[in-house]
């Protein structure tokens, strides 16, 4: 498919064509890891170099509201379309200062409703800052139980307690007017 796809993108090319053109991948499987990766492989090397300007994914075994939200994912992965929060994290290593999964799920809870907000969270000092780079926020691990916040690449807190850390990071993109309220719950259904 990869193959065939470029060369489509080259006779459009050399014919001067130039209109939009949306992936339509139908992909089988029942497992949505395999969907994911499946969808990333056979689009995602595509969109990711320009060849592309969308993509819808069918699938038999799966409901409309994962397809889509895969399809925004991929296209989010590949910088076509924000959709949601984007965040960076190291992999983490013996030099991490606070446990990454249990940090960067509060801060997912907490910030996952920003698209177009890209978020950092880096467990030390050492490769964080410059692994984070192009994030509109960072949260870095500086010594046990402090954490430094960053706006881009410049550090604008330091040494701030673990505890408190999450809910500055919420004030500082408060105050760069990054932040909206989250949309409130539906309620639920009346019983019948």
């Amino acid at each position: 498919r990869m193959h065939v796809s470029r060369q489509f993108f080259e006779r459009l090319h050399a014919g001067g064509v130039s209109t939009a053109v949306v992936h339509y991948v139908d992909l089988e499987g029942e497992e949505k890891d395999d969907i994911i990766i499946t969808g990333g492989a056979e689009c995602g090397g595509l969109l990711v170099d320009g060849l592309g300007d969308g993509v819808v994914i069918t699938n038999a075994h799966h409901d409309l509201e994962f397809l889509r939200l895969t399809s925004f994912g991929m296209l989010q992965g590949c910088r076509m379309r924000s959709t949601k929060t984007d965040y960076v994290s190291c992999p983490s290593c013996g030099r991490t200062l606070f446990d990454l999964q249990e940090v960067t799920a509060s801060i997912q809870q907490k910030t996952g409703h920003l698209p177009g907000v890209s978020i950092a969270i880096m467990g030390c000092i050492v490769n964080g800052p410059g692994e984070m780079a192009d994030a509109d926020f960072g949260y870095v691990g500086t010594v046990p139980g402090k954490i430094d916040l960053y706006v881009g690449r410049e550090v604008v807190r330091k040494g701030i307690k673990m505890d408190s850390a999450v809910d500055e990071l919420i004030d500082l993109i408060k105050e760069h007017d990054m932040w909206v309220e989250p949309e409130p719950a539906p309620e639920p259904a009346p019983a019948v």
